[in-house]
């Protein structure tokens, strides 16, 4: 089934860092939104020169509050306009339809906690703190980027005291030792990072011997590091919509089934938002995500159809 579309509208719209503007989203009538969980992201859903944009942000401001959404847009310099429109457009008063949440990045119960933010990754780590420091739970965060003026609250995250924050501006600092961060953790600690690829590839490098569900990690795209894997063609039956069909090697399965008329929720297309996760009846998917867990994975239920195939000659999928 489609996500509901809220149509919200911006009453605040402010720079927080160098090139990051948070927004703050809420029902025009002041309407309740829908509740969210720390790690939680919605999608701005928005138009600019006839192009039809959607854009992933993670929730960054309180979870108890709900009437108001906030959430902090990295201006990319080189990237196809999404979020220069934003940054241009949108002001106080400014409508824009919103789907979601969706929380590919949950916060799991733990003793102990280490949060690695780079750059714009601080914004789904904010929430968690929030959660975590109302428990018994130690914590400790380390958030990194390339200079004091580029990295979004700041401020706000020096006053949680130094013994549990550590700042690291490449400028003035150098650049964390991720791999001393990572020994220093102790047996009970859960890792969550949230950053660019290069601190995320570190970390499943360091990390490599922990077990997977202490370390957890959040992408902006997909991985580029991996060899690219052999696609052929299998077939496919939309068993809702009584529908069969072959998914040619050069073809996605969301793609045949926007071409069925097979009515399938779909937002990255790159499989790192979740949106397009599709229930498995019967066959073995090939996970090309970057959202399911090696235990989801391992179990087969479902599937995110923009990017994953098929192990097996068929596939049933409830749709």
């Amino acid at each position: 089934m489609p996500e509901r579309e809220l149509e919200l509208v911006v009453t605040a719209a402010e720079p927080v860092a160098k090139g990051i503007l948070r927004l703050t989203l809420a029902d025009r009538d002041g309407a309740r939104l829908p509740p969210w969980t720390p790690g939680a992201h919605i999608d701005l859903r928005f138009t600019s020169r006839g192009q039809e944009y959607v854009r992933q942000y993670s929730l960054c401001g309180q979870a108890a509050d709900r009437y108001e959404w906030q959430v902090a847009v990295l201006l990319v310099a080189d990237g196809r306009g999404g979020s220069a429109h934003i940054h241009e457009a949108f002001t106080e008063g400014t409508s824009v339809r919103v789907s979601g949440p969706r929380n590919n990045f949950p916060l799991v119960p733990a003793r102990d906690y280490l949060f690695i933010a780079g750059g714009i990754g601080i914004t789904p780590i904010l929430p968690m703190i929030a959660e975590v420091a109302t428990s018994d739970a130690g914590w400790r965060l380390v958030y990194c980027g390339r200079s004091a003026d580029s990295m979004a609250f700041i401020d706000e995250i020096v006053a949680l005291g130094p013994d549990r924050v550590r700042l690291h501006a490449d400028d003035t600092h150098g650049r964390a030792d991720l791999a001393a961060l990572v020994a220093e953790a102790g047996s009970e600690t859960v890792l969550y990072c949230c950053g660019p690829e290069s601190m995320l590839q570190a970390i499943d490098e360091h990390c490599g011997s922990w077990p997977g569900d202490r370390v957890r990690t959040e992408r902006f795209s997909r991985r580029t590091d991996l060899e690219e894997p052999v696609t052929t063609e299998f077939e496919v039956e939309f068993a809702r919509s009584g529908v069969v069909a072959m998914v040619p090697a050069d073809r996605s399965v969301l793609e045949v089934a926007e071409e069925l008329g097979v009515d399938i929720e779909s937002s990255c297309q790159e499989g790192i938002c979740g949106s397009c996760e599709t229930k498995v009846l019967s066959g073995t998917p090939d996970h090309r995500d970057e959202v399911l867990s090696e235990r989801e994975r391992a179990a087969g239920q479902s599937m995110m159809v923009c990017v994953s195939r098929s192990c097996t000659p068929r596939l049933v999928l409830d749709a």
